[in-house]
């Protein structure tokens, strides 16, 4: 707090604050009050008084600063992670509503919330136990400020209590003991598996994963609360990995002592087959239902395995039943899934689904500038909107154009611009050059629906056959040069406006129903390859 700020009344600090509050959950959608703001509570200014003083005096709003005319107010934040997002994305709106209430300016302030106040919390001879998240905050001080370093005592402290250590500092083995349960082993701290790159930071957003970058950091934020289980799904090389990864890191971040473990659907599939031969599913339990974040990869490969099948639904009912959390990722719509057991699909559609989509333009340069920094390259805009032109599948292809571009011009010793990415990238160019002919899309998309290429062409009108073949002259409209007479007559001699019809029917549903979505984007990528 400022010198000169003189406290307000603390009935009128809680009153402006819950009037805030109330304004915000009237202009927030439910879901972000809840996860966002509602959490938040007044905290004592940095100067408080000292204890024994009139309530008032350690009050989380200040009254006006004499040389800014800025009242003060100051909120504790439950993590890190809530606290960088909070910031970014809901202070100044806070801000304004608290300054229309109050008359006059109001400025916002954040404190993480000491580990004394957090439901949970290791204590010690009366004392939090200090917990490693990045910073320290001494459990007698409720206005710890953000960033303050320990006292020399407080740190050896710390270090005694390091959740890193796989023994108790000497004389609190009895605390610690007491203090954390036995819990089965997991192995080493890397057993996590995660890629400490893959994070917030790094994933470059855009509408193609607004959604699912959304769900993901409300999960960080706070696991086993709400959509759980996630499940995202989309095609490959679209960033799903990327997301699963940075939410376990930011977990970790917050919580190091959260147990996270990530692995592909292969992995536990080995997993189960070594146990089974075994007979230690003891030891399988032990080491999954244990879990405070699972984070698993293409689970459309337990398709046919009963077991798995069954050791993971067993595994699924354990985690959510102890607040867990789950995040799957897989390459297609849960209800498109085969030969996989319908109360495990219905189970992985119980949470929250979401889709990441191909990127669209402006996300593919973003990406493709991003990459080219983190390899301490300047990409020119231009170069970056050629290649985006070029690359639309999905965010691996455009990597790995990006490396030959790169690559191309350190061995050349050329600068980077459009007559260099042209060369780099000729095979490539090449193959995205070719004509896609309507006869392949119709064989795609017959094998893909499970008809015959014939029923493309005959006058059979059931929806099994009728729906694949407006699919196929949607593709076919939106792939080729072909105009919407020749596409008729290749679809068995249909009128130009049979055609039109399809492609505005597909292309409306398209933008309405996810599942048709990724489908289309499947059968894209298939083509294309």
């Amino acid at each position: 707090m400022r010198e000169g700020t003189v406290p307000m009344d603390l009935v009128a600090s809680q009153e402006i604050w819950a009037q805030g509050c109330a304004r915000l959950a009237t202009e927030l959608t439910e879901q972000q009050f809840n996860t966002w703001i509602r959490p938040l509570t007044l905290a004592p200014m940095s100067g408080a008084t000292a204890p024994g003083a009139p309530s008032g005096a350690s009050a989380g709003v200040s009254d006006a600063d004499p040389a800014l005319g800025a009242g003060v107010v100051a909120v504790q934040v439950p993590n890190r992670f809530k606290l960088d997002w909070i910031r970014t994305q809901y202070a100044g709106r806070i801000e304004s509503v608290l300054t229309e209430l109050a008359g006059r300016p109001m400025r916002l302030e954040f404190a993480l919330a000491p580990r004394a106040d957090l439901p949970g919390t290791p204590r010690h001879n009366g004392q939090a136990v200090p917990i490693a998240t990045g910073s320290w905050h001494d459990p007698t001080d409720h206005a710890a400020p953000i960033g303050s370093a320990p006292p020399a005592q407080a740190a050896a402290d710390a270090l005694a209590w390091s959740t890193t250590a796989r023994e108790p500092a000497a004389g609190n083995e009895h605390a610690l003991r007491h203090l954390q349960p036995p819990r089965p082993s997991l192995p080493a701290a890397t057993s996590h598996r995660l890629n400490a790159q893959l994070t917030f930071d790094t994933l470059v957003a855009g509408r193609a994963n607004q959604m699912a970058r959304t769900a993901a950091l409300h999960v960080a934020g706070a696991p086993g609360e709400t959509y759980n289980p996630l499940f995202i799904y989309g095609g490959v090389g679209l960033g799903k990995t990327h997301l699963v990864h940075a939410v376990g890191n930011a977990l970790l971040k917050d919580r190091p002592t959260a147990r996270v473990l990530y692995l592909n659907a292969e992995q536990f599939i080995s997993d189960v087959v070594k146990n089974y031969q075994r007979k230690t599913f003891d030891e399988l339990k032990a080491k999954y239902h244990s879990l405070d974040l699972l984070l698993i990869d293409d689970v459309q490969f337990f398709a046919g395995k009963d077991r798995t099948q069954e050791e993971f639904f067993n595994t699924f009912e354990a985690l959510l039943a102890k607040r867990g959390h789950i995040i799957m990722t897989c390459d297609i719509y849960p209800k498109g899934l085969v030969d996989i057991d319908e109360r495990l699909t219905s189970r992985f559609d119980s949470g929250l689904t979401v889709a990441i989509e191909p990127p669209e333009l402006e996300m593919r340069v973003a990406i493709l500038i991003a990459k080219a920094k983190a390899e301490a390259a300047e990409m020119p805009e231009d170069v970056a909107f050629f290649i985006a032109k070029n690359v639309r599948a999905n965010v691996r292809e455009l990597e790995g154009a990006l490396r030959k571009v790169l690559a191309y011009s350190r061995f050349s010793h050329k600068d980077i611009n459009i007559a260099l990415a042209r060369e780099a990238l000729k095979d490539l160019l090449s193959i995205q050059n070719r004509q896609i002919s309507v006869e392949n899309i119709q064989k795609t998309v017959a094998d893909f629906y499970k008809i015959k290429v014939a029923d493309m062409y005959s006058k059979k009108r059931p929806a099994s056959i009728a729906r694949p073949r407006q699919i196929a002259m949607y593709l076919a409209k939106d792939m080729t040069k072909k105009s919407l007479p020749e596409i008729g007559e290749l679809f068995g001699g249909r009128d130009h406006t049979t055609v039109l019809h399809a492609v505005r029917k597909i292309g409306d549903e398209r933008q309405r129903s996810p599942e048709l979505n990724q489908q289309l984007h499947v059968l894209e990528q298939q083509l294309k390859a």
